[in-house]
C-alpha cells in the first residue's frame, strides 16, 4: 500500500488536485480530513501510532481510499468506520468491506479520533468525511447522492451518530464545508453499538467515549435508539444472538426507533457467530449477510441489478 507523507497531501487536497491523481494512482492514499487544521487538536500529538492495522491516539485524522475493481466503478461511495470501542480502529485490511469494491463501489476506510477527544471528535470526523466526498463528488467521480457508511462494532456507533446527529450544532466546526450536506445516504451497521445506558450499552465504549462517570444528558445524547428522527437514513442492521462483546439489543433497539420514525430499515438477526465480521465459514448463514446487503443496495439502486 502506498502512503503519502501528510505535509503533502493537504496541499494537493487544497489545489484541487489529489481525487484524479488518487484514482489514477489506483491504490489506497491517505487523504486528510482536516487539511486546514484538526479542531481542537491536543497540543501534544506524539503519541500517535500506526502498527499494522491498528490506528492508536490518532490526533490527524485521514481517510484510506480503496478503488474499486477496475472497470466496475458505478458512482457509489461508503465510508468505512472499523471498530476499536473507541481506544483506537483497526482497519484488518480491506477484507470486511473487499464485497463492495468488488461490486463498483469505491470504499473509503475512515481513520477517526477516540478516546484522546471524545464526544463530538468521532461525528465530527465522520460528516467532515461524507462532507469532502460530497463536495468533490466529480473528481472521485461519485454521484453525491450515492455517498453511504459502513461500521463495526463502535464504528457503527461513529456511522449511525452521523445519521441521527449530522444537523446537530457540535458536528459542526465553522469551517466552510458545515455548509455541505454531512448526512449519509444510507448506513450499513454491524454488530452495533448504539446505546450508552444500562444494561445494554458496551461498558468499554461508553468509558472510551463518554468518561468514566459522563453526565446523564451526555449518555443520552449518545444513545443514538434515542436520536432517530424521519429524517435518518435508510439502514441495513446485522448482528447474532452469540455475540457476547455487545448485546444484541443494541441492534433491536435501534431498529425499533427506526420503524416507529418510518424510516427505511432491514434487519438480519442470526443465531451463530461471535462479535466481529461474521464472515467466517464456520458461522453457516450468517457470513452470507454481505449477499443479503448487496440485494438490499441493489433494490435502492446504489448498486447495479445482476445482470439476467
Amino acid at each position: 500500500m502506498k502512503i503519502l507523507p501528510r505535509f503533502f497531501l493537504p496541499l494537493l487536497l487544497l489545489a484541487g488536485l489529489a481525487p484524479a491523481w488518487l484514482r489514477a494512482a489506483g491504490v489506497p492514499a491517505e487523504i486528510p480530513l482536516w487539511p486546514e487544521g484538526v479542531p481542537g487538536i491536543k497540543a501534544d500529538t506524539s503519541n500517535e501510532t500506526v502498527a499494522g492495522s491498528t490506528y492508536t491516539h490518532t490526533h490527524h485524522p485521514v481517510m484510506l481510499y480503496h478503488a474499486p475493481k477496475a472497470g466496475t466503478a458505478n458512482g457509489t461511495a461508503v465510508i468505512f468506520a472499523p471498530g476499536g470501542g473507541y481506544v483506537h480502529v483497526n482497519t484488518g485490511g480491506t477484507g470486511f468491506v473487499q464485497w463492495l469494491l468488488d461490486d463498483g463501489v469505491a470504499v473509503f476506510t475512515l481513520i477517526y479520533r477516540n478516546q484522546d477527544y471524545g464526544p463530538p471528535a468521532p461525528l465530527q470526523d465522520m460528516l467532515r468525511a461524507v462532507r469532502l466526498l460530497r463536495s468533490q463528488a466529480k473528481d472521485f467521480g461519485l454521484n453525491p447522492d450515492r455517498i453511504g457508511a459502513i461500521g463495526n462494532s463502535a464504528g457503527s456507533h461513529v456511522v449511525a451518530s452521523a445519521g441521527t446527529l449530522f444537523d446537530a450544532p457540535e458536528g459542526k466546526t465553522g469551517a466552510a464545508l458545515d455548509a455541505v450536506s454531512g448526512r449519509p445516504d444510507f448506513m450499513i451497521l454491524t454488530f452495533p453499538v448504539i446505546t450508552m445506558e444500562p444494561p445494554f450499552a458496551h461498558s468499554g465504549s461508553r468509558t472510551a467515549l463518554l468518561g468514566r462517570t459522563p453526565a446523564p444528558d451526555l449518555v443520552e445524547r449518545y444513545s443514538l435508539e434515542k436520536q432517530v428522527t424521519k429524517a435518518t437514513p435508510p439502514a441495513f442492521l446485522v448482528h447474532t444472538m452469540q455475540d457476547t462483546t455487545v448485546p444484541v439489543e443494541n441492534t433491536v433497539m435501534f431498529y425499533e426507533a427506526l420503524l416507529h420514525a418510518g424510516v427505511p430499515a432491514e434487519m438480519h438477526l442470526y443465531e451463530k457467530g461471535t462479535h466481529g465480521s461474521g464472515l467466517s465459514p464456520s458461522f453457516g448463514q450468517t457470513a452470507d449477510w454481505p449477499l443479503r446487503c448487496a440485494e438490499w443496495m441493489r433494490a435502492h439502486g446504489w448498486i447495479a441489478p445482476l445482470a439476467k
